[in-house]
């Protein structure tokens, strides 16, 4: 790789490492001529689905547009970047496990109120007015409705660790009972 400092082609690695959770290597390198050192991220470049628009026109995926919708519904909220960037990288991920050529605005849509839900609530209301286009203050409350009785996040996680724990086996025995000592007969002296 050519170096950004003096534009010789003459680099090496001196380090890798795996980032973002394994999708992402980050390599840390050096230029044999100016001794300029800089950091490179590689990231497999796969195929996206075009999305398909309310009108039925097909769109090449767009992440800075997807990003610009975040941002949008998160201004002046307490959300970070890399939390955006996480939620980002989630919704990428479902597009590519879809396995689809086209996928309607609307599924991607979806997903974007599901990771706003997590992140921030005023920041899903938001977003949600614009998407689902609300009329009233009547559409605003249904949905503040919605949202209060859908569980949080934790709560999500929490019962998916109950559910992974539990032992489904047939197999499973009962655990024993502990012993107890016997109680003493009434009338009867140990003497």
């Amino acid at each position: 790789m050519q170096c950004p400092f003096c534009n010789s082609a003459d680099t090496r690695v001196i380090d890798s490492r795996l980032a973002e959770e394994g999708t992402q290597v980050r390599r840390r390198r050096g230029c044999e001529k100016c001794e300029g050192r800089f950091t490179t991220f590689e990231k497999a470049q796969l195929t996206m689905p075009t999305i398909l628009k309310r009108s039925g026109t097909p769109q090449p995926f767009s992440e800075s547009k997807l990003r610009r919708g975040f941002e949008s519904a998160v201004y002046k909220r307490p959300v970070t970047a890399e939390q955006i960037d996480h939620a980002i990288d989630n919704i990428e991920r479902k597009l590519r496990q879809t396995g689809e050529r086209e996928l309607a605005s609307r599924r991607v849509g979806e997903w974007v109120m599901e990771e706003l839900r997590d992140l921030d609530h005023v920041a899903y209301v938001r977003f949600a007015s614009i998407y689902r286009a609300f009329e009233d203050v009547n559409a605003f409350q249904e949905e503040i409705q919605k949202l209060k009785a859908m569980p949080s996040a934790e709560q999500r996680r929490s019962q998916l660790e109950l559910i992974d724990g539990q032992d489904t086996s047939s197999d499973a025995k009962p655990e024993p009972k502990p012993a107890t000592k016997a109680s003493a007969k009434p009338g009867k002296s140990g003497r």
